[in-house]
């Protein structure tokens, strides 16, 4: 496809009407159960947007670069349908070392866009995440989303310390957010789920700094942050920090 005397939204036109067409109507309907919000879907598994995406990212940096990318996928991240917001990371998935700041505070503007944790959770885990973890003065922004009163970007405070957490790095920071978020008794259970997300893989990265702070917070820590955090640990071991739980 060329791109030649075209714009972005252009493009992010074709690339909607290619996903209306290519969709499963069926399949749109059985992404709804994974919901609580009601989802707009195209019906497109995974596996095919992402060949989709390929192909197009493919033929876009080569004949307009990577601005003009970014520019298409900011413009797919504005729409209400799911598919439209995946396919725009998709886009730029594995591309983050061609980003600077300018990038990062883009991204970290979509997250006032998402509508589902699937969107989120692209968007943090594939973008916002390996951009932190190559620049680690970013991670001020993480307590800024902590206190954030969107709870998705609260939930994007902890996904997006979970590739550097695997790296076994930032373990005072990660500690940090999560005495900040316990403190402040988030009950949104995305955040929870975030939360525990985040500390189940430091867990799995670092049992040896984080079982010991495990077992310190654990009177003070929903169930749900807890019983996730705990999930990749050997089963003594799990016992030992769930048992003297009390805070239902």
């Amino acid at each position: 496809m060329s791109t030649t005397n075209v714009t972005p939204n252009y493009i992010a036109d074709h690339i909607r009407r290619v996903l209306k067409d290519g969709g499963s109507a069926p399949h749109s309907e059985d992404v709804q159960r994974f919901f609580k919000e009601e989802i707009q879907s195209r019906g497109w598994y995974t596996a095919e947007l992402k060949k989709f995406a390929l192909r197009f990212r493919r033929a876009i940096a080569r004949e307009r670069g990577m601005d003009f990318l970014v520019q298409v996928a900011d413009q797919l991240f504005s729409g209400q349908i799911l598919e439209e917001k995946v396919m725009a990371v998709f886009l730029l998935e594995k591309q983050t070392d061609n980003f600077g700041d300018n990038e990062f505070k883009l991204f970290a503007s979509w997250l006032d866009r998402v509508t589902s944790w699937a969107d989120h959770d692209a968007l943090a885990h594939y973008l916002l995440a390996p951009m932190v973890a190559a620049g680690p003065a970013r991670c001020r922004e993480v307590f800024r989303w902590a206190k954030s009163r969107n709870r998705w970007r609260r939930r994007a405070a902890c996904v997006a310390l979970i590739r550097g957490a695997r790296e076994r790095r930032f373990f005072a920071e990660i500690v940090r957010l999560s005495n900040q978020l316990l403190r402040n008794k988030d009950e949104e259970d995305m955040v929870q789920k975030g939360l525990g997300w985040l500390l189940r893989e430091t867990a799995k990265a670092d049992p040896k700094r984080t079982v010991p702070y495990l077992i310190r917070i654990r009177k003070n820590t929903p169930r749900l942050v807890l019983r996730t955090a705990c999930e990749t640990l050997p089963g003594t071991t799990r016992k030992q920090v769930l048992r003297e739980r009390t805070k239902p």
